[in-house]
Parts: structure tokens; sequence; C-alpha cells
């Protein structure tokens, strides 16, 4: 019986982190739809990259920093549970590789790739785990201090702020230190505009995204006995939600409606497990809303060039998302209950600054050391793979 549990758990995990890798897809052709067509490959590749540098800085390092536990063992110990704790580490991997996919939309068109990998090892291998560690593991007695201080732990059922929140604020970190593409700013503050080079690209990724999010959510439970409908059911809403208040604020533009459900889903993650469907809906319409306002308060007021708009999608909406869940979280609220606003108010701001700190030192460091963004001409040019170079001997300053 126990083995049969086991192989049903396997099978559950497997198939979430499966999922999840496939969001991947939709991280680079939401990417791919958003930047001009001479930097589409460039999207397309560095985002495959930043998966397999991930997975490598993951599996030695960010997870036995996240939880304690490393797989230098022999295969038979491995194997163990039916390799449980392999597909755990499967799962969370592909979790952990979202943030230098979250990053990548943000820094986009005037990054260098060989440094930005070097950024993607350093934030998966150190920077996020140290933070999963504490919100998803107890690490350094945080979530102890805070349920005996208010009553429950810092609630992120699915990563609201672990990842998205994160990755947002290390994005926002990046781009300022990068600064804004070329000629994106006028000496007179007016805004050259850069339009979405492919929208059908665009909404396929978003699509992609949208599916795999309910693998992302659902099987953040990690168990088929603690798989819960309510949580498929209020992503759903909250995706909803996203959508017609994108729809609405953003007058029918095609970019922010099928942002809109992103936003909604980056919110619910973190109380999907806690709210009723209908506080899912409002939390999901508040998150989409923000998204359009603060896009373009972002690009228009505040200068910052943040291509694919991670900081308010991610950063921002899974803040929301995480304060949100100790306020529709609550009973009063018609939630499950277990949280406190004080508590949520705490860890996402702990995460925040995590992130940003971590962000900006990684980034700032290569950016002393290295150099992190391409010269004038090899932007006016496009850093991305054509297909002749993709035979040819890369150029040594870019790598490609």
């Amino acid at each position: 019986m126990e083995a049969m549990k086991y192989s049903q758990d396997v099978l559950f995990v497997l198939l979430g982190a499966i999922m999840v890798l496939a969001m991947h897809a939709g991280f680079a052709f939401l990417e791919l739809g958003t930047v001009r067509k001479k930097n589409q490959v460039n999207a397309l590749v560095k985002i495959l990259s930043d998966l397999a540098v991930s997975a490598i800085a993951y599996f030695f390092i960010g997870y036995g920093l996240a939880y304690g536990t490393h797989f230098f063992h022999d295969a038979a110990q491995l194997a163990d549970k039916n390799g449980y704790d392999l597909v755990k580490f499967f799962f969370l991997m592909t979790f952990a590789a979202a943030i230098p996919a979250i990053v990548s939309g943000g820094i986009a068109e005037r990054s260098r790739f060989n440094p930005q990998l070097v950024a993607t090892f350093m934030l998966v291998g150190f920077i996020y785990p140290f933070f999963e560690g504490i919100a998803w593991n107890g690490g350094l007695g945080v979530q102890d201090w805070l349920k005996n201080t208010f009553g429950a732990p810092f609630h992120d059922f699915a990563g609201s702020v672990v990842v998205h929140a994160v990755g947002g604020w290390i994005a926002l970190a990046a781009v300022l230190i990068l600064g804004a593409r070329k000629g994106r700013y006028t000496k007179e503050g007016r805004i050259s505009a850069h339009p979405p080079s492919s929208i059908p690209f665009l909404a396929l990724g978003a699509w992609i995204l949208t599916v795999g999010w309910f693998g992302f959510n659902v099987m953040s439970a990690q168990t088929i006995a603690g798989i819960s409908g309510l949580v498929a059911v209020n992503s759903l809403m909250a995706m909803v939600g996203g959508t017609l208040a994108a729809l609405w604020f953003g007058k029918s533009d095609p970019g922010f409606v099928h942002n809109g459900p992103l936003a909604g889903l980056v919110a619910i993650c973190a109380g999907s497990d806690v709210m009723h469907p209908i506080g899912a809906l409002a939390v999901g319409a508040i998150a989409g809303g923000m998204f359009v306002l603060l896009f373009t308060l972002t690009q228009n007021r505040w200068k910052i060039d943040d291509v694919l708009g991670v900081w308010p999608l991610h950063g921002l909406c899974g803040a929301w998302g995480g304060v949100a869940a100790g306020i529709f979280g609550s009973q009063t609220l018609g939630g499950i209950g277990g949280v406190s606003l004080y508590s949520q108010i705490i860890g996402t701001l702990m995460g925040i600054g995590i992130a940003f700190v971590g962000g900006y030192l990684v980034y700032g460091l290569l950016h002393r050391m290295v150099g992190i963004r391409l010269d004038a001409e090899e932007e006016f040019n496009g850093a991305d793979l054509t297909i002749h170079k993709i035979t040819a001997t890369p150029d040594r300053e870019t790598g490609w």
C-alpha cells in the first residue's frame, strides 16, 4: 500500500512538473511576440538556456540551500519511495527556473547573453532559494516567529510572493541597472513606440502560461491526498477576473487583454487554497486593473523600460496576491481562515526586500566586473541568433 501511495504521488507531482516545464514555452513566446523582430531568436534561445543553467544551479546548490536535501547518494537511495524526492525536486526546479524567465522579459533587447547566464546561476543557486527556504521550509525560524506573534505563519500556497514577486523585484533591479533601450526615450522626454512584433505569438505565450498555471497551482499540493478542487476553481475565477479587468481598463488592447489572465493568476497563487471563489474573482480583477494602470505608469511617467512589464505583472501583482491571501482568506470574507494579514504583509515585504537587494547585488557586480549591456552597435543590429550564425564562430564579445 505504501508503494502504491508513493507511486501515485510521484505521478501526480511529475505531471505538475511537466505542466510547469511547458509554461517556459509560454514565457518564450510571450517575450518573442513582444520584442522587436530582430530580437525574436534571442528570446527563444535565452529562455531555454536559462532553464538549463537553472537546473544545474538548483540541483547542486539551490535545492539544498532551501530544503537541506542533497542528491549525493547512490541510485538505490535516490529510488527510495519510488523516487518521490527526485520528482519533488523536478517540480520545484521548474518554479525556480521561472525567476530568470521573468527577469528575461524585463531586460529584453539590451542585455548580454553570457553575463545573463551567470546571473541566472547566482539567482537560482542562492538568492531565490534563500527566501524559498524561509517561506516554504521554515528557515531561520521566521515562520515560527510569525505564528507565535500573529497567530499564523506567512501563507503562500503556490508562490505569489516566493516566485512571482521575487522574480519581478529582481527584474526591477536589473532594469534599473541596465537602463532603457537605446532610443526608447528622447532627450525631450518623449517615448519612441516599440510595438509588439507578433500579437499571435504573444497570445500563444499567454495561453500556454494560462493552461500550465493549473499545474503550477493545483499540483503545489505535492500529494494526491492534498489535491483540492477549490484551488482549481479559484485559479479559474482569478484568471477570468484579470481578463475582464484588463479588457475594461486596457480598452480592448490585445497586449493588455492577454496579460490580464496572467495578472490574475499571479495574484491568486498565494491564497488559492483558502479563498472563496468570489474572493478569487475580486483578487484577479484587482490584479488585472493594477497591471494595466501600473504598466502605463511605469513606461510613460516613470520612464522605466520594462519591456514585458514584468515588475507590474509579477512584482506588484505578486505582492498584492501575498497581501490578498490575508484579506480574502479570512473567515470574515468567506475564506477558510488560518491566515494573518500582519504575517502576510511582513512575509511579502521580506520577499520584496531580499529580491530587490539580491538582484541589485548580482546585476550590479556583473555590471562592474564584466558589463551586462550590449554596446550601441549590437543593440541597434539586434543580439539574436540568425540562421547563418547558428553554425558560425560566436562573436567574441556577445558569445553569439
